[in-house]
């Protein structure tokens, strides 16, 4: 009998490796889907700023690299037409991009919480964020930078100056200069901008010198020379004294050279007699005071001084010069009465007042009546300060004048209508009180003028030349161009470029025209009141 051999069969375990492959397939799976996951979720949230900068949807490291591309680009500074590159190394601008990348980083959220919440579909908690931008830089260095600017663009303004064919002065020309405090805050505004990385420097324009009462001095002399009048010659001296009122500041060619006063000394006589008055002028006062100080008249004057003596004309006489001389006006003098040129006047003299006048030209003037024009205008501005801040005269005499008479004088004195002089050197109809006086070689009158602009102002001036005789074709057309000076100088939106044309061809009468017709239209708070109601 044949045996038949059976074969052993060894069962594989399928199932087994079936899940092994099962689990290694899953791991590979999920190993794919954190690796595709990875790679998508390194890339910032969409919406990611940083300093402003857009990085969304970029990896951690090009984020980096476009933030400090962009806030490392330099600064463009414009200095008017000039282009000035500031480059941030300069100033030593650092980014904190350690900082800000963390921070960027930190705005996605947790890896594992992100890949548990894909792998489930729930709603991720990834959202985007605005990172600020951190930096810093060395302002100090930004500071000495816009220095080194300043001084190589600034310009300084140009000096003042002045036209003799006008008889104006100038304004230098206005300068550029770098607000620095302000460009510091503009540049770190440029800095932290992403885009605007132009910086407009504020230049702004330097204060233009404004011409002085000593170049106005420097003008009349050479305008002067230009005429052939040397002012501080042997054989002509010209005195100017010009008195800014706003500012205090003082004009002075040979101000305190001895003149004859001839009737400009009928202001301090006007002063003394304010203070002899005890109450308001009456009438007939307020006539005689128009006499004098409107037409002239020697008789007025030699009555006001008179009457200031109780009727002793020397002792008048006296206290005019006293009063100047306690005022400030220590070289104005009178030691005789005026000619009157009638039978049987007064012709006595007292002692003159000893006097220190510049002694370095001699204009020979009058030995009984002197002045100079600095005095004079020394006396005007105590009569305006008095008239207008209750000081000057009435400080220095607090007993004797009041504001209100202080606005008389200048009141009266305003209606001296010459028409030549002084005020053929301003505008017609400009306010200026005023008192003039000439005689043989001499020239002179003192006054304040009233501009619209405010900018009032004292002026006196004497003119001598040795002719022997008054030269008004002369002497007269260069006082009123020196006056006409003054005024282009305080006036200087309305400057007279020209002489006048349409001023008579000497003083105008005072009798007729501005003296009013009797003592009872004589109003010294409105001088001119009698022309409004007199046909």
């Amino acid at each position: 009998m044949t045996r038949t051999r059976r074969t052993k069969r060894t069962n594989l375990p399928v199932l087994r490796i079936l899940s092994v492959l099962l689990v290694l397939s899953a791991f590979i799976m999920l190993g794919a889907e954190m690796y595709s996951f990875s790679q998508r979720e390194d890339l910032l949230a969409s919406d990611v700023t940083v300093g402003g900068i857009p990085v969304g949807d970029l990896t951690i490291s090009e984020a980096v690299t476009k933030w400090e591309q962009t806030f490392n680009q330099p600064i463009i500074l414009r200095y008017a037409d000039d282009i000035i590159v500031l480059e941030t190394s300069a100033i030593d601008f650092r980014l904190n991009s350690n900082t800000m990348r963390a921070n960027a980083q930190a705005s996605t959220g947790e890896f594992w919480p992100r890949f548990l919440n894909h792998l489930t579909g729930a709603q991720s908690e990834r959202i985007g964020a605005t990172i600020p931008l951190l930096a810093d830089y060395q302002e100090g260095l930004l500071r000495a930078k816009l220095e080194d600017i300043a001084s190589r663009y600034d310009r300084a303004p140009g000096q003042p100056t002045y036209d003799v064919a006008t008889l104006t002065v100038y304004a230098g020309q206005t300068g550029t200069q770098l607000n620095i405090d302000e460009s510091i805050a503009r540049i770190d505004a440029a800095l932290r901008s992403p885009t605007n990385r132009i910086v407009d420097l504020p230049v702004g324009d330097s204060q233009a010198s404004r011409p002085s009462l000593q170049l106005l001095r420097r003008m009349i002399i050479d305008y002067l020379d230009t005429q052939g009048f040397i002012y501080d010659s042997p054989s002509s001296v010209a005195s100017v004294f010009i008195l800014d009122l706003e500012t205090g500041e003082e004009l002075n060619i040979l101000g305190d050279v001895a003149f004859s006063a001839a009737s400009t000394t009928k202001v301090p006589i006007l002063i003394d007699f304010y203070r002899f008055l005890d109450f308001p002028p009456t009438p007939e006062e307020g006539f005689i005071m128009a006499n004098s100080l409107l037409c002239s008249r020697n008789s007025s004057s030699n009555l006001m001084m008179r009457l200031i003596g109780n009727q002793d004309l020397l002792a008048g006489i006296r206290s005019v010069s006293n009063t100047a001389q306690t005022l400030g006006a220590r070289n104005t003098y009178i030691s005789a009465p005026f000619v009157e040129g009638v039978t049987g006047e007064f012709t006595g003299s007292t002692v003159a007042p000893e006097t220190n006048p510049n002694p370095n030209h001699n204009t020979e003037p009058d030995p009984f009546n002197q002045t100079t024009a600095e005095d004079l205008g020394t006396l005007f501005n105590l009569i305006y300060d008095c008239a207008n801040y209750n000081s000057g005269l009435a400080t220095a005499l607090p007993d004797d004048f009041t504001q209100r008479e202080c606005r008389q004088m200048l009141e009266l004195m305003s209606a001296n209508d010459l028409q030549r002089l002084l005020q053929a050197g301003i505008p017609e109809g400009i306010r200026i009180s005023h008192k003039n006086g000439w005689l043989t070689e001499t020239v002179g009158e003192a006054g304040i003028v009233f501009p619209p602009n405010g900018r009032n102002y004292v002026i006196a001036i004497f003119l001598w030349e040795d002719t022997g005789f008054q030269n008004f074709q002369r002497l007269w057309p260069l006082f009123e161009s020196i006056s006409r000076a003054a005024w282009n100088y305080f006036s200087p939106e309305t400057p007279l470029l020209t002489p006048r044309t349409d001023i008579p061809n000497t003083a105008q009468d005072c009798e007729g025209n501005y003296l009013p017709p009797s003592p009872a239209q004589v109003n010294l708070d409105d001088i001119n009141a009698w022309r409004r109601t007199t046909p």
